[in-house]
């Protein structure tokens, strides 16, 4: 049975278990500093729809971009600033900071007939295909 495994840079170098043991938590940590955006791109009836987990941002605090068939993503995810009083923060996971995805499409996006909607941590986007243009063929005198 085969399984899924992260890329280790460590596990192509002939170094033992133990050194890599010893830096395996020194990487990871740095490796989850910014929020991850992860999509499904999908084809319908002439529109792209693209869904993209953006957990714990708020609507005003993403940015979408088209650029002809370029798509860019944005967000930043902000932290809320914690009071306490003798109280001490004992393990942090929810993440924060600037995240950014940017894909580019087969055909080109009509940029004034995309739609966008954000609800649950989840953005979707439907990107109708702009038109095809006819080519001009010009006459050579």
């Amino acid at each position: 049975m085969s399984e899924l495994r992260l890329f280790d840079p460590l596990a192509l170098d002939p170094i033992d278990d133990t050194f890599r043991a010893l830096m395996r938590p020194w990487r990871l940590g740095a490796l989850d500093v910014a929020p991850r955006i992860k999509i499904d791109l999908s084809e319908q009836d002439g529109s792209y729809l693209v869904k993209a987990e953006i957990p714990g941002v708020k609507k005003e605090d993403i940015d979408v971009r088209i650029d002809d068939d370029l798509v860019t993503i944005s967000a930043e995810a902000k932290s809320q600033k914690e009071e306490k009083e003798g109280g001490r923060v004992i393990c942090k996971e929810r993440q924060e900071g600037y995240a950014s995805r940017s894909f580019t499409l087969a055909c080109p996006v009509d940029e004034a007939r995309a739609e966008a909607n954000y609800k649950d941590g989840v953005l979707a986007l439907k990107l109708p295909k702009k038109a095809a243009t006819s080519t001009k063929r010009l006459a050579i005198q």
